[in-house]
Order: structure tokens, then sequence, then C-alpha cells
């Protein structure tokens, strides 16, 4: 299982616009091309995980994740602010680098926790977030993810 296989090409975006954490959230549900209505739930169902604890695990990295019926497989999306949003991580530093995850509630294949596992393992490389900062394409971070084995 690689993360390739679950990350479209055009569920990317190195220039979010977002200056608060639900701006970027819904930035992000964007990228996958869903319809108003599933946005939506979808929006609600990751406010109700972040309110829980938020997704944000330092580094500038956020992983915000949740299990929804508005996706029939596992969805990933990527987007980088730069700028950083304040999102209440665990080292209290904005998140500039934000890995949506979302899979449906039943998961034949049960890729969701070893996806968000890898991508955890991913953001604790040392070179990672300097080399996120620094990416000019969406294909130069598909590069980077195949490069990392992920």
């Amino acid at each position: 299982m690689l993360l390739r296989e679950f990350l479209r090409d055009d569920a990317i975006s190195l220039s979010l616009a977002a200056h608060t954490k639900d701006e970027v959230l819904k930035e992000l549900i964007h990228l996958l091309q869903l319809d108003e209505k599933a946005e939506g739930m979808l929006y609600k169902m990751l406010k109700r995980r972040e309110n829980l604890g938020s997704t944000g695990i330092g580094r500038g990295i956020a992983i915000p994740h949740c299990r929804s019926l508005v996706v029939n497989n596992l969805r990933l999306a990527f987007g980088r602010r730069l700028e950083g949003v304040e999102y209440k991580s665990i080292d209290e530093k904005p998140a500039q680098y934000f890995f949506l995850i979302v899979a449906p509630p039943l998961e034949v294949s049960n890729q969701y926790l070893p996806v968000l596992g890898r991508i955890a393992q991913f953001a604790k490389e040392e070179d990672v977030p300097r080399r996120l900062a620094t990416l000019q394409t969406p294909a130069e971070f598909l590069q980077l993810v195949e490069e990392k084995g992920l």
C-alpha cells in the first residue's frame, strides 16, 4: 500500500488561501471534489474530530482525519500555507502542511489507521518540513512521497 494510490494530483494545493483552521478544513475538503452536501457533512465530521483534540502533530504539520459515509474509499488531500495557521498543535506553533484523510466507516481493506501512521512517520523525518516548504509543483510533492517510500 502506497499513499500515492489514494492521492490524485488535483487533490494537492501548495497555496492554500485559508487564514483559520476552519478555512483550512473547508479548502482541503474542496480538493476532494465532492458535492456541496457531502462537503458540508464532511466538514461537520472533521470539526467534531478536532473538538476531541487537535490533529496538529507539531513541526508545522496537521493530519485532519475522520471516517464518513460521503466517500466510498479512502481519500487523501494535501495542502500547504507557508504563512502558517493557528491550529492548536501539540507544539503550540502554527501549522503549514495539512494531510487530510477521509475513509468510509466500514473499510474492507482497513487502510485508514495504517495510512494515518505512515503520514505521521513521514512527518517525523528530519528533512520533511524543509522539503515541503520548497515544493514548487504537485508533481514534486508526489515525488517526495514516492522517494520516502510512502
